[in-house]
């Protein structure tokens, strides 16, 4: 072979090697950028779940929904003097015929304890009886317009909760239509603005999720009243006992 044709044929290995790295390095990059297109979207995903929860809003956040102004952390809505001597805790649901019983015993004299100082006094309204509404939510629906009135309109919860329950539909009805709540409500005082925005719904959510964190609680049924934390064994439907009970605690 000739001195140029060695030259040559050099020159093409080195040519064809040259080549087969310039290919290795390209293969590599690919690789190594696909790598990072995996990593970063790994860190993304990370950094998406990590703001999620620090935003509030994984699933269990979203679930509890916006509170009212006066709701407490336990699902009540406060009403009365914050250091009333006697707290007095009333779990309810407004389908509940019994609640009602209660209600008609006792309501006058609570409103007299709530007003002079007394009592401090913390609704909890329920939605467990959903079920017995024949699919129209009657429970949920009915607590939702007072927890919008507790956050809107706090002085005209108790009126809202009275009339609702002098009108109470029978337990296994459709119960009252978005049109009754809102005229009961009106009747009751509460502002039109604030009628107006039942429809919206906004504490459903918060509704469900107090619901379930007082049954969680041990709560089996309603009505069931707590003073200062003890659950008040006497006579529910009468009036008097309660009242009574309110007034010793008073003096404790």
């Amino acid at each position: 072979m000739s001195t140029e044709a060695r030259t040559k044929s050099r020159e093409l290995r080195n040519a064809l090697a040259a080549a087969e790295r310039r290919r290795k390095k390209r293969t590599r990059l690919v690789a190594t950028g696909g790598g990072l297109i995996i990593v970063g979207l790994l860190v993304a995903i990370v950094i998406s779940l990590i703001n999620a929860a620090g935003n509030g809003s994984s699933p269990a956040a979203q679930g509890s929904g916006k509170a009212p102004a006066i709701a407490t952390a336990g699902g009540a809505l406060a009403v009365g003097n914050a250091v009333a001597p006697v707290k007095l805790e009333v779990y309810l649901d407004y389908m509940c015929p019994y609640c009602g019983r209660f209600e008609q015993a006792n309501s006058g004299e609570l409103d007299k304890l709530v007003a002079d100082g007394t009592v401090r006094l913390e609704l909890y309204p329920l939605s467990f009886l959903d079920q017995a509404s024949s699919g129209a939510k009657y429970s949920t629906r009915a607590a939702n317009a007072v927890a919008t009135v507790a956050d809107r309109a706090p002085d005209k919860v108790l009126a809202l909760n009275t009339a609702l329950f002098a009108k109470q539909p029978a337990e296994g009805s459709r119960g009252l239509s978005d049109d009754e709540i809102a005229t009961l409500a009106r009747n009751a005082g509460v502002p039109a603005d604030v009628v107006a925005a039942f429809t919206g719904r906004s504490f459903e959510s918060w509704i469900a999720t107090s619901t379930k964190a007082v049954f969680d609680t041990g709560i089996s049924g309603t009505p069931t009243v707590k003073i200062n934390g003890k659950v008040f064994e006497g006579d529910l439907y009468t009036a008097g006992p309660l009242t009574a009970a309110v007034t010793a605690a008073k003096g404790q």
